[in-house]
């Protein structure tokens, strides 16, 4: 079931973790979440540059990754990069969403469908994650690579979880995160936002119109629990050039049957006000 996470740790009054001594725990994360924004890897002081600890920490850290097979170092081009162990964990997070695989029909069935790229996405910490796609046989371009993170507000499987939420956790969401400006189209003003939430309500679909990424746009539909709440979203995404607006309706509708299919397949119940 998606949820939002409780509010931070410093809104209520929780200590930091690094008051607690873990701060070597701490900054072992954030050089794990720096190596796995590039697949191209992070040369040692590129590393110490993007989480602003200096070189012998990073160097110190990195060899107990190491040892653990948590991050691996390439010699030929002197860069650290994610090992096989972090993947082994990792993996754990779909395993645990054990509908992925149930979900993949339905993914096909979506690009077939509309010759995009379909996607299986969850709300983690605020943040949406995919969990996986089937691809187009299209050429394609992805704003988000599986495992990937973007922020709720500026995705249209975001939006379309948001569109399930009262306006107070919206709103909490946004004091949390933020709206962040990621490209010209991006909506940064709560009312706006709230606006788009109530379209999205009345067309059971929500549309990423280029406001993640200038180029691509996104339609997605909510997947629901047994209990007629948000478990996942699916969507489409495509360059413009291919998501037109002549497009967006027929796309809309696609996505919001095949999440309906999924719904019940999954053994969950559409609201009643759900548009199926």
């Amino acid at each position: 079931m998606i949820r939002r996470k409780a509010i931070a740790a410093k809104e209520t009054g929780e200590p930091d973790a690094r008051d607690g001594g873990v701060q070597s725990v701490d900054r072992a994360l954030s050089i794990m979440e720096t190596l796995a924004e590039d697949d191209q890897g992070y040369r040692l002081s590129d590393l110490a540059i993007r989480t602003g600890l200096s070189t012998s920490t990073v160097h110190r850290l990195l060899a107990t990754l190491e040892s653990r097979r948590f991050v691996q170092f390439d010699r030929a081009e002197s860069k650290w990069h994610v090992g096989s162990r972090a993947f082994t964990v990792g993996a754990t997070f779909a395993r645990r969403r054990n509908f992925s695989a149930q979900a993949v029909p339905y993914l096909r069935k979506l690009r077939d469908l509309t010759r995009e790229t379909a996607n299986l996405a969850v709300v983690d910490d605020e943040f949406i994650v995919v969990l996986t796609r089937a691809e187009s046989r299209e050429i394609m371009r992805s704003l988000t690579a599986v495992g990937g993170r973007v922020a709720m507000v500026a995705s249209g499987v975001g939006k379309a979880v948001l569109a399930t939420y009262s306006d107070d956790d919206v709103s909490a969401i946004i004091r949390h995160h933020g709206m962040p400006r990621l490209t010209e189209k991006s909506i940064v003003r709560p009312g706006e936002l709230f606006k788009e939430l109530e379209k999205v309500r009345r067309q059971g679909f929500a549309v990423d119109d280029e406001e993640a990424c200038m180029g691509l746009r996104c339609v997605a539909a909510v997947v629901y629990n047994g209990c007629a709440e948000p478990l996942a979203a699916i969507s489409v995404s495509g360059m413009t050039s291919r998501l037109t607006d002549e497009r967006l309706p027929m796309l809309g509708q696609a996505v919001r049957e095949v999440a309906a299919e999924l719904t019940v397949a999954l053994g969950g119940v559409m609201p009643a006000n759900a548009k199926g």
